[in-house]
């Protein structure tokens, strides 16, 4: 891999967008060469371009700050031309946005995408590197679809599922059977302030269009395997979700409820999340956690305002595990959505694939 590569961020002005600018800022691998988002903002700095929509809790960048935003659009061979990869954050429409980061890849530019567009194509791997990193393998497939030589597309998953998915996954041994999982999810995951949806205030809404079909897909395609150059889904196990919106800043929890075909004790259970390592641990990235499971004995933890950050808000925790008396056990997860969930598990994606070769 090399030293240090140039990277895009595409989609910079939005939530997520902005997160990668904060993420990227002092990067040991990745550096920011290029900023861009939709006409309305190319040729203005970046700065001016955001003008008052900065919603990170951290002052913008201050050597991005200036630079002059390009047209994620109409640039793409220029951007292309000048960076290693990009990282793909930008609100259009799906078939708009699939069209988009297939022309990035098919100018030889390989796309870390935060969008849905292209998960579920059978060869774009949809990755969270401590679950299904092997799934990399499928890129050399797409390529060749592609008519590519190193231009590919690789996404992360739904953030929602990023809050138990990791949680089960060491647990699936066991021979998982049946998943009830509700999820608590925060404003931002809509790209939204209290300031800018102040009807959130004291309120809960029992939809977020999408989310739910994603909930219960998603994790099946994660938890696939490679068929003769593509990705085959799991076939189990059941899996039925309800997605809220509640109240909260950052942060998505997740009740989850789970049946086995051969039922662990919860000894057998804790000792497993603790000692869960995977490939990013390994490799030692920069953005994965030295610890990506942490469980909490008190009945009151994990908290979103006291655990949402854990690890630099890459860790995923759990507590209340009990018995249930309908499923075998219940629990309680939670990620950081914008972090974990969307710009830190895109860059932690972005590094494990440099580290295994695919952005060289």
């Amino acid at each position: 891999m090399k030293e240090k590569y140039n990277v895009g961020i595409i989609g910079a002005t939005g939530m997520v967008g902005q997160r990668f600018a904060i993420l990227l800022e002092n990067h040991p691998w990745f550096k920011v060469k290029v900023l861009a988002a939709s006409s309305h903002s190319a040729g203005k700095t970046y700065k001016d371009a955001v003008a008052d929509r900065w919603y990170m809790d951290v002052p913008m960048p201050e050597s991005m700050k200036n630079m002059v935003v390009r047209d994620a659009e109409a640039d793409v061979d220029a951007i292309a031309s000048e960076v290693d990869f990009v990282f793909c954050a930008v609100n259009m429409k799906k078939d708009e946005i699939k069209a988009l980061e297939e022309k990035y890849a098919k100018a030889e530019c390989p796309v870390m995408s935060n969008n849905s567009a292209n998960r579920g194509v059978e060869d774009v791997p949809m990755i969270i590197p401590e679950v299904n990193a092997d799934h990399a393998a499928v890129i050399e497939t797409q390529k060749k679809r592609l008519g590519t030589k190193r231009g590919f597309i690789s996404v992360k998953s739904n953030c929602s599922i990023q809050s138990y998915v990791p949680a089960l996954s060491p647990l699936r041994k066991f021979g998982i059977t049946d998943i009830l999982a509700c999820t608590y999810q925060a404003i931002s995951g809509a790209g939204k302030t209290f300031k800018t949806w102040p009807e959130m205030i004291d309120n809960i809404i029992p939809f977020i269009g999408g989310e739910e079909e994603k909930s219960e897909k998603e994790p099946l395609n994660v938890w696939g395997h490679i068929e003769n150059g593509v990705i085959v889904n799991a076939d189990k196990p059941s899996i039925t979700t309800q997605c809220l919106r509640v109240p909260v800043s950052n942060g998505h929890f997740a009740a989850v409820f789970v049946r086995f075909e051969n039922k662990p004790s919860i000894e057998e259970i804790k000792k497993i999340w603790a000692e869960y390592s995977a490939e990013p641990q390994a490799l030692n990235l920069p953005s994965a956690p030295k610890q990506f499971l942490h469980y909490f004995e008190e009945d009151n933890m994990p908290q979103t305002v006291l655990h949402r950050n854990l690890e630099g808000g890459m860790a995923v925790s759990i507590g209340r595990l009990r018995p249930d008396t309908q499923y075998d056990y219940k629990f309680v997860c939670l990620s950081h959505n914008t972090l974990r969930g969307a710009a830190g598990g895109a860059v932690e994606m972005a590094e494990l694939l440099a580290a295994k070769g695919y952005l060289d």
